[in-house]
């Protein structure tokens, strides 16, 4: 089959507006009937698009390119499938409550989705590109391709297995501020990202062998090694932007002010790693500054009550809680008896 050439030799372009078109097919639909359903179900399912296209059009099918669009298309039905599968149970998605009705700031995470879909599709992108097609490709097997097969189905079964775990959890609580320290959640904090960056550096890892071992020379090589941009971007995004940060001292400072089983949960940050699994019993003696540069925990992600918390309402809280308990006290007291007289016959 001859390979197709599309505005560039890199599909770059094509892939671009494709996710664009895709994306804002998608928001037209969210925007107008104010259905959340569609939008993580879009992001994921735009992944398994981009992936067949580019590797319909390159022509030439080695081992390497089915499995790194298997990989991707396998990681990006699966991650839409189950938050489809949220979504329904839920009815809505609450990162939307303040943007639902308001174009552009809504049009504005649907932009920010179709960067996402393009930079972690960079490595399929290319790999199936002309660009690199045309030179000779090396079998598929080599240390790189066997080490990133198992980081991936490492990261994969994580991250799937996290996914059930956590919603299993929280759907058999009766308690919505119970701790979800089970399976894999036991050795880490956030064991579901630490998955997806495994799966992303896999898919590059396998991606880059053509240039890493010398088989593709000149800009293609240089375009192989830049598509690590995916991962990176990737890890970028939950560290420090959409995931670790909107959850660790935010959720921290709401549980501390709430009085949400604070005690448990200040005990269960202490002794699990942040992102990175690590038995517990290992983790809570580390120093303070192991756990902050070989385990990630960094400043920004702690959370200091006289610091960071609004006492006002901790104080607020607690007199709410004084008052309720006098009252309960109080009540016990009207109920019964007092000493010295008679109960009425």
């Amino acid at each position: 089959m001859a390979e197709v050439h599309v505005l560039d030799n890199y599909y770059l372009a094509i892939t671009l507006l494709i996710t664009i078109g895709y994306q804002l097919f998608f928001f037209s639909i969210a925007f107008s009937l104010k259905f959340d359903k569609l939008t993580d179900f879009a992001g994921g399912t735009n992944f398994v698009v981009l992936a067949i296209i580019t590797l319909a059009f390159s022509g030439h099918h080695n081992a390497r390119q089915i499995v790194v669009a298997l990989f991707i298309m396998l990681w990006g039905a699966r991650l839409s499938g189950f938050l489809l599968f949220r979504i329904i149970k839920t009815g809505k998605d609450d990162r939307f409550d303040d943007k639902r009705d308001k174009f552009f700031p809504f049009l504005g995470f649907w932009v920010f989705q179709m960067i996402w879909v393009w930079t972690c599709s960079l490595p399929v992108t290319v790999l199936n590109s002309p660009n690199v097609t045309q030179y000779p490709q090396h079998k598929f097997g080599t240390g790189r391709d066997i080490v990133g097969i198992i980081l991936f189905t490492i990261g994969f079964v994580m991250e799937s297995v996290c996914d059930i775990q956590k919603y299993l959890f929280k759907s058999k609580q009766t308690d919505k501020g119970a701790i979800c320290d089970v399976g894999f959640f036991y050795w880490s904090r956030h064991p579901n990202y630490f998955g997806e960056i495994l799966i992303q550096f896999s898919i590059f890892m396998i991606a880059v062998s053509p240039a890493a071992d010398g088989y593709v020379m000149g800009q293609a090589y240089k375009a192989l090694y830049a598509t690590i941009l995916g991962a990176f971007f990737l890890t970028i995004l939950l560290m420090f932007v959409s995931g670790l940060p909107l959850q660790e001292r935010p959720g921290a400072k709401k549980r501390y002010e709430n009085g949400n089983h604070w005690e448990e949960y200040a005990k269960y940050l202490h002794q699990t790693s942040i992102l990175i699994p690590f038995p517990p019993q290992a983790y809570a003696p580390l120093p303070t500054i192991i756990k902050r540069t070989i385990f990630l925990e960094f400043p920004m992600y702690v959370f200091d009550p006289a610091k960071h918390a609004d006492q006002d309402k901790v104080h607020e809280r607690e007199a709410e809680e004084g008052r309720n308990s006098e009252a309960q006290i109080n009540g016990s007291r009207d109920d019964g008896p007092e000493i010295g007289q008679h109960t009425p016959e």
